[in-house]
């Protein structure tokens, strides 16, 4: 892949520890890094809920560069230009170690 595709600043966020102010710890959401990516819807559906609300179902494919992306987990998150995107499973194509390809569902609000 050309690297000049990596033309997304995406966020990623997850869950980091903090201790409270009862000395407990606690887990909050929080933006763990910036990289490089490019993006690519996958597919989509609608579905007719009850009291005539619609689901979104879309899915997209995240393309980041491995060393960029090695410590990005299952249970992370991702946000670029306002949206959120749960992360599906994550894959080294080949096992190359040059880059990762994060399957993701969109999440509508």
């Amino acid at each position: 892949m050309n690297p000049g595709r990596l033309r997304h600043r995406i966020d990623i966020y997850g869950k980091i520890e903090i201790e409270n102010e009862l000395g407990e710890v606690d887990y909050i959401d929080s933006k763990i890094k910036t990289i490089w990516a490019t993006i690519i819807p996958q597919t989509a559906s609608l579905q007719r809920g009850q009291v005539e609300t619609i689901l979104s179902n879309t899915t997209h494919k995240i393309i980041v560069r491995y060393s960029a992306g090695k410590d990005i987990t299952q249970d992370m998150y991702i946000i670029f230009r306002g949206k959120r995107f749960d992360i599906k499973y994550i894959l080294n194509p080949y096992f190359k170690n040059s880059f990762l390809e994060i399957f993701c569902e969109e999440v509508i609000e």
